[in-house]
C-alpha cells in the first residue's frame, strides 16, 4: 500500500479489463517508470475489486424482468468450477456467482442472489439443465405468482455469447490458484463488462469506460 491509490486502480482496472497476465502488467507499469512487482497488483485486485463491484451495484440501472440464465465453467486450481450469470432481454448483466458444485442447490444460491438484487423476474428463459428447473420450481412453490420457466436453448444465445466477453479476459490468466481469488477477480471483470454495456448511472455523455470506473472509485477510496 506503499504505491499511490492512482497506480492501483490503474493496475486493477486494466486486469479486470483486458486479457492480461500480473506479469504483463508488471513489464507495462515498469515501462511507465513503476517499479511494482506482480504479487502486489494480486494482492490489489483480490482486495478491492470486490468492493468496487459492490459500490457499483448501488449505481446500477434497473433491469428487466426478463432473464436469460445458463452458467459457465472456471478453472480454478486445476478442478473446474461455475460461473452462474443471467442478463436481461437486452442484453445487461442481471446477476453472477461462482460455486463449487453444479446442482439444484447451486442454481438456487444464484436465484436467490440475483432476486435480492435485482427486481424479481416475470419469466427465465433457460437451457435445458434440469438441476436450474428444479432450483426455480421449489422457488416457485415459496410464491403467490410463479415465475415462468421457459427451456428454448436457442433464445439462450445471447447468455452464451455473452459469457464469451468473460472467458476472453480469464483465458490469459490460465486458471485461478483458489476460490477465494476466482471470486475476488471475476467481480472485477464482471464490472468492467456492465461499465462496458452502459449500465452505470453515474455515466455522463462522452465518458469512456475507464472515466466511469474512476468515477466509481471516487465513490470509494482504498484506506
Amino acid at each position: 500500500m506503499r504505491f499511490p491509490v492512482d497506480v492501483i486502480l490503474v493496475c486493477i482496472r486494466w486486469y479486470a479489463a483486458y486479457p492480461l497476465s500480473y506479469r504483463h502488467l508488471e513489464e507495462i507499469m515498469q515501462e511507465r517508470g513503476v517499479v511494482v512487482d506482480h504479487s502486489s497488483i494480486n494482492r490489489w485486485a483480490i482486495r478491492f475489486l470486490p468492493v468496487l463491484e459492490k459500490a457499483f451495484r448501488k449505481h446500477k440501472h434497473a433491469v428487466g424482468t426478463g432473464w436469460r440464465m445458463d452458467e459457465t465453467y472456471i478453472r480454478v486450481n486445476g478442478d473446474w468450477k461455475y460461473l452462474y450469470r443471467a442478463i436481461d432481454k437486452q442484453g445487461q448483466t442481471i446477476d453472477f456467482l461462482l460455486t463449487a458444485e453444479r446442482n439444484a442447490a447451486a442454481a438456487r444460491r444464484f436465484f436467490e442472489k440475483a432476486m435480492q438484487h435485482n427486481t424479481v423476474p416475470d419469466k427465465v428463459t433457460m437451457d435445458k439443465s434440469g438441476a436450474n428447473q428444479a432450483a426455480l420450481e421449489r422457488l416457485n412453490q415459496e410464491r403467490e405468482v410463479p415465475i415462468t420457466i421457459r427451456q428454448v436453448k436457442y433464445l439462450n444465445n445471447t447468455i452464451e455469447q455473452d459469457h464469451r466477453e468473460i472467458k476472453r479476459i480469464t483465458r490469459p490468466m490460465l486458471g485461478f490458484k483458489s476460490f477465494q481469488a476466482a471470486r475476488a477477480i471475476l467481480a472485477g471483470i464482471e464490472l468492467m463488462h456492465m461499465i462496458r454495456k452502459g449500465q452505470f448511472t453515474l455515466k455522463r455523455e462522452g465518458m469512456s469506460s475507464a472515466d466511469q470506473f474512476y468515477a466509481l472509485a471516487g465513490q470509494f477510496r482504498p484506506a
